[in-house]
C-alpha cells in the first residue's frame, strides 16, 4: 500500500479507499491510483482478504431482471450451486441502461464479494478490467466487451438460423422476425442467424417483416398487430426472446390468428399448454446458470485458469406451432396440453453438450 502510495502521489489512506471502492474518491484520483496498482504489477492476496473482511462467503449475480424467466431460473440455478459450497448469492437487477450496470456492478464489488456472476447489457464492460486480478468474473448470455473473461453463452446465431429453417422446411416464405432492441447482442446474434437461413433459402428479408424494436411485452403485441395487418402479412414469426412471445401469442389468439405458425426462442409459462403447443429453442437457463456457477467456484479456487467460452446450444422442441405450413386452416384457442419434449445440453468447460472457444 505504501508504494502504490509513493507511485501515485496519494496517501495511503486514499489508496485504501480506492481498494474498497469508495464512491467517494473522485474518477481522476481512482484512476491515477490503479494505474499505480498496474505499473507495480499489485496482485490481491484472496487468503488475507478473506481473513479481514470474511467476504469469503458471498458471489454476487447482476443480471437484466430477476423478473424475467429466463433470469429468475438462471438465478435459481446459481443459487442452488452455490449453496452446495455454503455460499449466499446477492442478486440484483441491472435493467437496460450501461450507467446502472456499472453503478450496479461496482456497487456489488464494493460490499467484499468473492466473485461476480454478470450479464452485460452496455457496450463496454472496460471498467472491470482494473478488477479482473482481484475478482474471479464470469459473464453470463452475453459476453462482455473490453475485457477477457470466462463467459457462458447460447449459441445465438446457429440457433436462430435452426428455428428460421425449421419454419422455411414447412414451407414458409414471409416469415417475420420479432425481437428486442438492436443495441442488445443477443438481438443481434439472432436477427444474424435469421437473415443468413433466409439468404441460405435463396428468400428475401423483406424490410416490413423486421421488427427488432420491441424491447417489452406490450410492445411486442402491438408489433404483431401491424404485422397482421400488412398487405402481405407473414405466414410464420420468429420471435427471438421469450419475452417478445409472452406479447406475440396472445396477441395471436385474440386475432383469432393461430394459423401463423411460431417458432420462439426460449421457452415461457404456458407454452406447451396452448393449442397448437409453441415450438421452442430451448437455452435451459438453469443449466446455464449451473455451469456459469460451478466455472466461478472454479476460478475462485484457482484464479489462474486459462479463460473459457463455454457455449451450450439450444433445443428446437417441436409443439405445433412451429410446424403449420402457410394458410393452415383451423382456428385454436387457448386449452389442451402437449409434451414438452427432451431437454438438452449438459457438461462443464468444455464438455458434453457444450463446446468452448
Amino acid at each position: 500500500m505504501k508504494d502504490v502510495a509513493e507511485r501515485a502521489g496519494v496517501s495511503a489512506k486514499t489508496v485504501s479507499r480506492v481498494y474498497n471502492n469508495d464512491p467517494q474518491v473522485t474518477e481522476e484520483t481512482r484512476q491515477v491510483v490503479l494505474d499505480a496498482f498496474a505499473s507495480l504489477g499489485y496482485r490481491l492476496n484472496r487468503a488475507a482478504r478473506s481473513l479481514r473482511v470474511g467476504g469469503d462467503h458471498v458471489i454476487a449475480m447482476a443480471v437484466e431482471s430477476v423478473a424475467d424467466p429466463f433470469f429468475a431460473a438462471m438465478t435459481e440455478a446459481v443459487e442452488r450451486t452455490a449453496l452446495e459450497r455454503g455460499l449466499a448469492v446477492l442478486v440484483s437487477s441491472i435493467g437496460r441502461n450501461a450507467e446502472r450496470e456499472r453503478q450496479v456492478i461496482e456497487g456489488l464489488m464494493r460490499r467484499q464479494i468473492s466473485g461476480l456472476l454478470a450479464v452485460a447489457v452496455g457496450g463496454d464492460q472496460s471498467y472491470l478490467g482494473p478488477h479482473l486480478a482481484d475478482l474471479p468474473m464470469v459473464f453470463v448470455d452475453r459476453g462482455p466487451s473490453g475485457v477477457d473473461t470466462d463467459t457462458v453463452v447460447t449459441d445465438n446465431f446457429e440457433a436462430a438460423a435452426a428455428g428460421t429453417r425449421h419454419l422455411i422446411d414447412r414451407g414458409h416464405r414471409r416469415i417475420a422476425f420479432l425481437g428486442d432492441s438492436p443495441d442488445v447482442s443477443t438481438t443481434r446474434e439472432r436477427l444474424a442467424g435469421y437473415r443468413s437461413a433466409m439468404e441460405e433459402a435463396g428468400l428475401a428479408v423483406v424490410p416490413d417483416l423486421v421488427a427488432d424494436g420491441c424491447p417489452t411485452e406490450h410492445e411486442a403485441a402491438g408489433m404483431t398487430a401491424r404485422l397482421l395487418e400488412l398487405r402481405e402479412p407473414p405466414t410464420a414469426v420468429f420471435s427471438s426472446n421469450a419475452r417478445c412471445s409472452i406479447g406475440l401469442v396472445p396477441a395471436l389468439h385474440a386475432r383469432r390468428r393461430t394459423d401463423v405458425a411460431v417458432v420462439s426462442f426460449g421457452d415461457f409459462p404456458m407454452a406447451s399448454t396452448l393449442v397448437p403447443g409453441i415450438t421452442v429453442l430451448e437455452q435451459d437457463p438453469e443449466r446455464i446458470g449451473q455451469v456459469a456457477a460451478r466455472r466461478l467456484l472454479e476460478r475462485m479456487d484457482v484464479p489462474d485458469l486459462p479463460v473459457c467460452r463455454t457455449v451450450i446450444p439450444a433445443e428446437l422442441i417441436p409443439r405445433g406451432s412451429g410446424e403449420l405450413p402457410p394458410n393452415a386452416s383451423g382456428r385454436g384457442v387457448v386449452g389442451g396440453s402437449r409434451g414438452a419434449g427432451a431437454r438438452g445440453a449438459s457438461g462443464a468447460c468444455p464438455g458434453r453438450g457444450e463446446r468452448s472457444a
